[in-house]
């Protein structure tokens, strides 16, 4: 998915300092969104968690948005042109509906409920996302990831992956990246990362065990769960600092809970990201967005989309200045 923002924000995104919170304090930071219409006056609106001034990355997780239930009767549903990403890797995870993905690598696939789409922007992609006709709900995720400066430049790729449930008394989880409960996503990532859904039956209990070295977020799509001795609400994104050997979840209503669990090692580099770009300079924006005004073969064409392109929109007057995650305790 676009960042269609007319004036997107421009982010200089900072490493994080170093250190480890103790397990036996989990603290948990929530974090919530902003509502960001994607496009005209019938807009699909999505809930953006981040990047925000509390938080920019999680891992190395730069962007999150959360959208839906969305009667497209009512919404026109999801038709985003072709338009490029650098730097950095599209992660698309539906809860209902379908969308049809088109990139310049050729690849004409679909985002179905309980499956991974990642494709990787490296040096330079395009690609449109449209959802299907016969969709009457569409709601899901959309997540990005940061290259490291290794990979940032790398080809481009595209990755399916439809994960097995691993069923638990009282929970349900689909790992699509990393690992967790016993189960390895075979998907690439170029830093340590972890992507799981995790449904929670009425009142359910489940401790997990992660990774000490990660910094953790749970975005909370239904139902009322608290995550260690903090509730978080329906969109809103549940942060806790590296140093935790285990998370517990609890679904605190008579519903079903289903929530996204994200994962990573902090990272430790410097990003700017503006649009759909990541980069580690102000120059590294210009010249993506000039390239791509420019129709340069650095992004390709898509082919198949029934429209023009989406153009990019004006750079701010100023040099983008850093902006950094706060520090931890």
């Amino acid at each position: 998915m676009s960042n269609v923002e007319t004036k997107p924000t421009e982010l200089r995104c900072g490493a994080a300092v170093d250190g480890r919170h103790p397990a036996e304090t989990a603290r948990v930071d929530v974090l919530t969104p902003r509502d960001v219409p994607l496009g005209g006056p019938r807009a699909m609106t999505v809930r953006r968690t981040l990047p925000q001034r509390a938080r920019t990355l999680i891992g190395a997780w730069c962007f999150a948005d959360h959208y839906g239930p969305d009667d497209v009767s009512l919404t026109g549903g999801m038709d985003v042109a072709p338009h490029p990403h650098t730097g950095l890797q599209t992660v698309s995870w539906l809860f209902t509906g379908e969308i049809e993905h088109r990139d310049s690598m050729g690849n004409h696939a679909y985002v179905r409920p309980g499956e991974l789409n990642l494709m990787t922007g490296g040096y330079g992609i395009a690609h449109s996302e449209v959802s299907t006709p016969n969709t009457t709900l569409l709601h899901g995720v959309q997540l990005w990831v940061a290259l490291p400066e290794e990979h940032r430049d790398t080809g481009r790729d595209f990755q399916h992956y439809a994960p097995e449930p691993v069923l638990f008394e009282g929970a349900e989880i689909r790992v699509f990246l990393g690992s967790l409960a016993g189960r390895v996503s075979p998907v690439r990532t170029f830093t340590p990362l972890l992507g799981a859904e995790i449904v929670l039956r009425p009142r359910a209990t489940l401790t997990l065990a992660v990774d000490s070295g990660f910094e953790h977020g749970l975005l909370v799509d239904r139902g009322e769960v608290r995550l260690a001795d903090t509730p978080v609400g329906r969109a809103e994104l549940g942060y806790v600092p590296p140093g935790l050997e285990e998370l517990t979840l609890t679904n605190e209503s008579d519903g079903i809970a289903r929530t996204v669990l994200l994962g990573g090692t902090p990272f430790e580099e410097e990003i700017v990201m503006w649009w759909n770009f990541v980069g580690r300079s102000h120059e590294d924006i210009a010249k993506a967005r000039d390239d791509w005004q420019n129709s340069s073969a650095r992004f390709g064409a898509v082919e198949g989309y029934p429209g023009a392109r989406l153009p990019a929109p004006a750079l701010p007057n100023a040099v983008i200045t850093p902006r950094r995650n706060p520090p931890r305790h």
